[in-house]
C-alpha cells in the first residue's frame, strides 16, 4: 500500500497538464462579482457571486439591458454607465475604486450599494471588442463599519484606512476629470461640423461616427458594423479599396470633390453625393496602424452649383453669339430694303427694340422660358387693346422659341402697321393658337378691316427671318395674301417647357 503522496507525480518544468482548464467552471465558481455584457449593454452572462449579491437569479438578468435592470441614478450610475460604454468603444480597462449605485430589491424598493468595480474589453479573433466584463467587489458592509466606527460626520481615520481612502479619492477625481474631458471631446466630435468616423481592423469596423456623418448616411446604424455591411452600395465605388490602402501603406489620402452614391432613405432610390475627405491611419499602442478616421464635408450643393454655373455661361456665350448673328443679320437685309438712311434707321431700330422686349421677357425668368401671351402682347401695346385679341391656352416658351416667335410678331405687326389691318382705323387682328394631338403649337395670325391686300411682287426680309427663325427648331409658318386681311398659319413643335 501506498498513501496519495506516493502515488504524486509532478510535471517536468515547461509542460501544461493533457486537458486544458474548465474556464466556465472556474467563472461559476469564481467568488469575485462578474458580469458580462455585449455591446449593446445586454446581459451576456454573470457567475453565481453576482447574482447573490444583487439578490435575483442569472434568468432575470440574460438578454436583458444592464440599465433597464438597475437604473442608472445619481452620481455613481453615470459613473458606471459612462466607464462602460467607454470601454466598448476605446477597448481600455478603466477601474471606478469607489460607486455608489443602488439597486431595486426583489420585493420592492432599493438598496444603497457601494462598489469597487474593474471595467474589461473582451475581444474577438480578429481584435475587436466583442464583450465587456465587470469585476463588481461589494463593499458595502465594508463603508457601514466605518460609518459605524466612525460616525457620518467622523473624524481622521487611522494612518493605513486615511493613505488608502486618500489614494481612492485621488483615483476618483482623476477619473472624473478624464471623464469630464472625454464627454467634451465626444459632445465637440459628435456635433462638428464636418463628417467624422473611426473605423477600425482589417474589416473596417465603425468605432465612432458623428452627427454629420450619420446624416450623410440617412441615420443608419453602423457602430460595431463593418462598411462593406453597414454601407453595402459602397462596395463597388472604391473607397474599401482605399481605405485598405491607407492602412497598409500607412499613408493619408485626401480627396476632393469625389462623387459617390448613397442610399439616404430605406426605400428610396441612390443619391448623388460630391465629398470633400481626407483618410487619416490611426497607430494602435503596439505600434502597428489600428484603424483608419476619416474627415470631411458634404460640398454636393457647391459642385452642382459649379456645373450649374458653367452650364449658364456656356449658354451665355451662345446666346451672345446668336444674338449678334441676329443683329448682322437684321442690319444686312434691313440694308438692303431701305436704301434711304432715314428708313434703314427706323427700321433697324425697330427691329432692335423687338429683340430687346423679348430679352426683357426671358430675363425675368432667367431665360428658362417666357410666356406665348407675352411673347405676342408686346407688339400690339402701341397700338390699344380694341386693335387686336389674343386667345389660347397657356403655354410657356423656351428660350429659343421664345426669341423666334418674338422675332416673328414683330415682323407680322409691323407689316400690319404699314400696309395691313393695323395701318387703318378700324382694322384688327385676331391672334389664336393651341395645342395638337402630336404636341405642337399650332398659331393662326388673321387681319380684317383694313385695305385690300395685294401679294408682294419679291419676298422681303421679314419672310425670311420667320423661314429661318422657325426652320432652326423644326417648325414652318404659311402666309395667305387674302384680299380681305393677311393670313399666317404656324406650326412649331415644343422643345421647351409646353402647357404651362
Amino acid at each position: 500500500m501506498h498513501d496519495r503522496a506516493d502515488n504524486h507525480v509532478t510535471p517536468p518544468a515547461g509542460t501544461r497538464p493533457a486537458a486544458a482548464p474548465d474556464f466556465e467552471q472556474l467563472f461559476r465558481a469564481m467568488p469575485g462579482q462578474y458580469m458580462i455584457l455585449d455591446l449593446d449593454m445586454n446581459y451576456v452572462d454573470a457567475n453565481a457571486a453576482y447574482c447573490a449579491s444583487v439578490e435575483q437569479p442569472l434568468e432575470n438578468f440574460i438578454g436583458r439591458n444592464v440599465f433597464e435592470a438597475f437604473p442608472p441614478t445619481g452620481e455613481g450610475g453615470r459613473q458606471i454607465e459612462e466607464s462602460l460604454r467607454r470601454v466598448a468603444v476605446t477597448g481600455v480597462a478603466e477601474t471606478l475604486p469607489l460607486v455608489t449605485y443602488p439597486i431595486p430589491r426583489p420585493g420592492g424598493g432599493f438598496m444603497m450599494k457601494h462598489w469597487s468595480c474593474v471595467h474589461l474589453p473582451l475581444f474577438d479573433a480578429q481584435g475587436r471588442v466583442a464583450y465587456v466584463a465587470q469585476n463588481a467587489v461589494d463593499v458595502t458592509e465594508l463603508q457601514q463599519l466605518k460609518t459605524i466606527a466612525y460616525g457620518p460626520e467622523a473624524g481622521a481615520p487611522a494612518r493605513g484606512e486615511s493613505d488608502l481612502f486618500q489614494r481612492a479619492q485621488q483615483i476618483t477625481e482623476v477619473n472624473d476629470f478624464l471623464a469630464a474631458e472625454m464627454r467634451g471631446l465626444r459632445d465637440m466630435f459628435m456635433q462638428a461640423p464636418g463628417f467624422m468616423a473611426v473605423l477600425t481592423g482589417p474589416d473596417l469596423t465603425f468605432a465612432l461616427a458623428n452627427n454629420a456623418y450619420q446624416q450623410l448616411i440617412g441615420h443608419r446604424p453602423v457602430i460595431g458594423r463593418p462598411l462593406a455591411d453597414a454601407l453595402p452600395e459602397v462596395r463597388d465605388q472604391g473607397f474599401i479599396e482605399l481605405l485598405q490602402g491607407v492602412m497598409a501603406e500607412r499613408k493619408p489620402f485626401i480627396g476632393e470633390a469625389v462623387g459617390l452614391s448613397l442610399q439616404r432613405t430605406p426605400d428610396g432610390p441612390p443619391e448623388e453625393r460630391f465629398v470633400d475627405f481626407i483618410y487619416q491611419p490611426i497607430d494602435g499602442p503596439d505600434g502597428q496602424v489600428a484603424g483608419v478616421f476619416v474627415e470631411g464635408s458634404d460640398v454636393t450643393a457647391r459642385v452642382i452649383g459649379d456645373r450649374q454655373q458653367k452650364l449658364l455661361l456656356d449658354e451665355l456665350n451662345h446666346r451672345v453669339k446668336n444674338t449678334l448673328a441676329t443683329v448682322q443679320a437684321i442690319a444686312d437685309q434691313t440694308l438692303r430694303t431701305n436704301a434711304d438712311p432715314t428708313h434703314f434707321r427706323r427700321d433697324f431700330e425697330a427691329r432692335l427694340m423687338a429683340l430687346s422686349a423679348t430679352h426683357d421677357l426671358l430675363t425675368a425668368t432667367s431665360w428658362r422660358s417666357a410666356p406665348l401671351r407675352d411673347v405676342a402682347q408686346q407688339e400690339f401695346r402701341p397700338y390699344g387693346a380694341e386693335r387686336y385679341s389674343l386667345e389660347g391656352p397657356p403655354v410657356a416658351l423656351s428660350s429659343a422659341e421664345t426669341l423666334a416667335l418674338g422675332m416673328l410678331f414683330h415682323e407680322l405687326a409691323t407689316n400690319a402697321a404699314k400696309h395691313g389691318a393695323l395701318s387703318s382705323g378700324a382694322g384688327v387682328v385676331e391672334v389664336t393658337w393651341g395645342l395638337e394631338p402630336d404636341g405642337a403649337l399650332a398659331i393662326d395670325w388673321r387681319e380684317r378691316g383694313g385695305p385690300p391686300v395685294t401679294p408682294p411682287s419679291r419676298r422681303g426680309f421679314g419672310s425670311r427671318l420667320i423661314e429661318r427663325s422657325l426652320g432652326q427648331l423644326g417648325g414652318a409658318a404659311r402666309l395667305d395674301y387674302d384680299p380681305a386681311g393677311v393670313r399666317c398659319h404656324i406650326r412649331m413643335p415644343l422643345a421647351g417647357a409646353g402647357p404651362a
